[in-house]
């Protein structure tokens, strides 16, 4: 302690910021060597698209504030953008579990590195598999109109808005994977992970606007609205909107309550996993 006490700006700064860029590093290269992962996060929702799209079709609604001659499936490429990232983020702290089963976190864990790059490093390496796989069904979903498995629409995405997009994505997708670093990190089990995942995180991207547009009342709509998810999908169309922005309406509010609610749910999450990743636990000595 007193050695990592004395040491300069700059040391202090290295010790702080490789971690980070060490374990965020560790994530991609695991990714890449599990290749069936992909299937998991970037083909089963590509699959929920076409499908779902296909057959809820003819019985959609669009809501008051959509564009004129709004599709299901246009209506629903956020939500599984959404999903995606949601899926890719989540996923990828499960690794927690299996570090600590393997010993790799406790060993991490009493090297002399702060704890606060630990999880902002896995926090890092998360997000940035889960934006590069949004991105790419982002930009690759609209072209299935070629073999007629999607609507022909237009996202809107130019160069310019680029940056918005992948910065708001990178936002979400930094909230998320710290949200499943909160479920993963007193898991013991990955069957606990996944029950946690049917029970509460699939309802609560259903239940995110994603799925099925808010009505104007009801207890439902209600949920929808408090639900922190909502507002990182409702932002997310909101970019992907060509022509003309959305209005703001009940179950579709403005752009700047989207990137208020969801900064502060990530400043949450990633507060409490700071919080938790320093407490002392005997499961971590396992």
């Amino acid at each position: 302690m007193n050695h990592l006490a004395s040491l300069p700006p700059a040391g202090t700064t290295k010790l702080f910021l490789l971690p980070i860029m060490t374990l965020a590093q560790r994530e991609v290269v695991r990714f890449v060597r599990q290749r069936t992962r992909v299937i998991g996060a970037l083909i089963q929702p590509i699959l929920f698209w076409i499908l779902f799209g296909a057959g809820l079709r003819g019985s959609f609604k669009a809501p008051a504030w959509a564009t004129a001659g709004m599709t299901y499936q246009e209506y629903f490429f956020p939500g599984v953008a959404v999903m995606i990232l949601m899926f890719t983020a989540i996923f990828s702290t499960i690794s927690i579990i299996e570090d600590r089963k393997e010993g790799f976190l406790q060993g991490v864990l009493v090297s002399p590195v702060p704890r606060t790059s630990i999880v902002l490093g896995k926090l890092l390496g998360g997000t940035i598999l889960a934006v590069l796989q949004a991105v790419l069904f982002i930009f690759l979903g609209p072209l299935l109109k070629i073999v007629g498995l999607a609507p022909d629409f237009e996202t809107g995405i130019t160069l310019a808005g680029l940056v918005p997009l992948i910065l708001f994505l990178f936002l979400l997708g930094f909230s998320l994977t710290a949200l499943g670093y909160l479920i993963a990190w007193p898991m013991e089990s990955t069957q606990g992970f996944h029950a946690i995942m049917s029970v509460f995180l699939m309802p609560m991207w259903l239940l995110s606007g994603s799925f099925f547009p808010a009505g104007e009342s009801g207890w439902l709509s209600w949920i929808i609205r408090a639900n922190p998810l909502t507002y990182g999908v409702t932002g997310l169309r909101r970019i992907l909107t060509s022509g003309p922005g959305l209005p703001s309406a009940p179950g579709n509010p403005s752009m700047i309550v989207c990137l208020t609610v969801t900064a502060l749910v990530c400043i949450i999450y990633v507060a409490i996993a700071i919080w938790m990743t320093q407490q002392r636990a005997t499961r971590n000595a396992r």
